[in-house]
């Protein structure tokens, strides 16, 4: 068990049996009254963030989340398989806990994932990946860049949006969080 004045960016807590990344804190120390931290808090397996006010000094209990580099191998079928890049020993990590991660992820891709007492607990990916479009309608004579969008189905099978002129084996950078079309890569 820790103090509040453990308390970091960063730092994750175990509060109601659910894992609690600290996002923001602020101790707060009024004229009148004692003083106390003033938390954000963002739930590490769901995302979903909450304000937490704890008294100073209030004992909070810490996780060890270890994030590691690993390097994402094949699916299965209903799970992913990864091998740790610095042992070489493979992890099998369930869809759910991959979630919309798999719509950018290649064979071979290093990835980052947290573990807690060796649970996987979420996937992390790079900001942008490189991805190749397998399939998308032909563009029309005249088309520009801000012509317009049109759906174009990547090689990991999803779909994303990109400018009317881009043709089937033409690479793109996507963002991994928004799943939006950033730019064409060349070669």
């Amino acid at each position: 068990m820790a103090s509040t004045a453990d308390i970091k960016n960063g730092v994750v807590l175990k509060i109601d049996g659910q894992l609690l990344s600290v996002v923001e804190f602020q101790h707060v120390k009024p004229g009148k009254g004692g003083a106390f931290v003033r938390t954000k808090l963002k739930n590490v397996v769901t995302g979903k963030t909450i304000d937490r006010t704890f008294n100073a000094g209030a004992k909070v209990e810490i996780e060890n989340v270890d994030r590691r580099d690993f390097q994402y191998l094949y699916n299965d079928g209903e799970n992913f398989v990864f091998m740790d890049v610095d042992d070489y020993d493979q992890l099998t990590v369930s869809a759910a806990t991959v979630g919309d991660a798999a719509n950018f992820m290649l064979e071979n891709q290093t990835v980052q994932i947290a573990l807690n007492n060796g649970n996987p607990l979420y996937v992390e990916l790079p900001a942008s990946v490189v991805l190749e479009i397998t399939y998308t309608e032909p563009g029309l004579q005249g088309d520009r860049s801000s012509a317009g969008t049109k759906p174009a189905t990547v090689q990991t099978g999803y779909e994303i949006q990109v400018p009317l002129f881009l043709e089937t084996g033409t690479k793109v950078k996507v963002d991994t969080r928004t799943g939006d079309y950033l730019g064409r890569v060349n070669d």
